[in-house]
């Protein structure tokens, strides 16, 4: 069973550092490990390698010329509501998903807020810098890291959770993440990945009859555009214009207005989707090859794996001497210091890997 930690016991810093009573740095993401760092093989970042893809990159380049004009996203939001079925004041396009979260934290009026973890730290982070006391539901490795609604408390008005959840790489079912909500309750559900799942099994994204829900979407994830901030939001029209209330002007940039466009293409679905297919082989591989070092999550399906190890801190070391960056676990709440997270990548890099790793934990 899950452990629900009651509100208030996850203290820590406004800056995310890591508090007095040894609470993980939230602040902590997969860059930090291959910043200024020259001929790392990136395994840290879950960014898809080689992209963003050449028609992508010629569509963004041609809107350079329109850099003049104010940004105007209405073409970008009616095709993302149309790429899910929606009315567009359904939709709120940001500044990637990490700027979602801090619009929630911000414009949303809440008391009793809950991140089930361990997943990706940046919505708990804005939570607190928003003056939230954040309860935690800490998912447990013997259950599998899988989500059981029972455990989240009744008393939350609002739940995020990720899906597939970064780190695990668990894809929960969406029938048990819709048993979450409840009437005064928003229900935020992390789908930055859920585009890297086949057939997008277990997505809530366009559903519109679940009570309070709000799925956040990231297209910088499989399209390589982290650097391009670029992300939406769906959920009920009175939460999309409380959110779209406490937006700047003019959020998202013309460039980044474009490729969203674009992303939610037939074409650009379609290669989408045989991408995923391709992640998922290649994770059958990673996943098979790393069984001889120690503890994985079997059931990952999203575009990285998680890795418990002993020494992994030491291993961690070793691997950047031997050309590899990988995630240190430490800092994702629920987790510790013998886990890594590995981001999937082709079976050549793979074999290249498990070589240094072998060579990293026997050194």
């Amino acid at each position: 069973m899950a452990s629900g930690v009651p509100s208030g016991t996850s203290s820590g810093t406004a800056s995310g550092t890591s508090s007095d009573t040894g609470d993980p740095d939230l602040r902590h993401h997969g860059d930090a490990e291959v910043r200024g760092a020259v001929g790392l093989t990136d395994l840290a970042v879950n960014v898809r390698a080689n992209t963003p893809p050449g028609w992508l990159k010629q569509r963004i380049a041609a809107s350079l010329d329109g850099l003049a004009a104010y940004p105007d996203g209405r073409a970008a939001r009616a095709a993302v509501a149309a790429r899910h079925g929606l009315a567009p004041d359904r939709v709120l396009l940001t500044s990637g998903a990490a700027e979602a979260f801090v619009l929630l934290a911000r414009a949303l009026k809440v008391r009793q807020p809950v991140v089930v973890h361990p997943q990706f730290t940046e919505p708990e982070a804005a939570l607190r810098d928003a003056g939230h006391a954040v309860g935690r539901v800490l998912l447990r490795e013997p259950d599998g890291f899988r989500l059981d609604p029972a455990a989240v408390p009744d008393s939350a008005d609002l739940v995020v959770i990720g899906n597939p959840t970064n780190p695990t790489s668990v894809l929960h079912p969406a029938a048990s993440i819709a048993e979450l909500a409840m009437p005064g309750r928003v229900l935020v559900v992390d789908e930055a990945f859920m585009d890297a799942v086949p057939g997008e099994r277990e997505a809530l994204a366009g559903r519109t009859d679940v009570p309070g829900l709000v799925v956040l979407r990231s297209l910088t994830k499989t399209w390589g555009l982290a650097g391009l901030r670029i992300g939406y939001v769906l959920a009920d029209p009175e939460t999309i214009a409380a959110l779209a209330s406490a937006q700047p002007l003019w959020p998202v940039s013309t460039p980044a207005l474009v490729a969203a466009e674009a992303c939610v293409g037939a074409g650009a679905l379609a290669e989408a989707e045989a991408a995923a297919r391709s992640i998922a082989s290649d994770r059958a591989y990673l996943l098979d090859g790393l069984r001889e070092f120690g503890a994985v999550v079997p059931a990952a399906e999203g575009p990285f794996v998680l890795l418990r190890v002993a020494g992994a801190a030491m291993a961690r070391e070793r691997l950047r001497e031997r050309g590899f960056a990988v995630r240190r676990g430490d800092t994702f709440p629920g987790l510790g210091p013998d886990w890594l997270r590995i981001a999937v990548r082709d079976r050549g890099t793979t074999d290249r890997f498990l070589s240094a790793l072998r060579l990293a934990l026997g050194g």
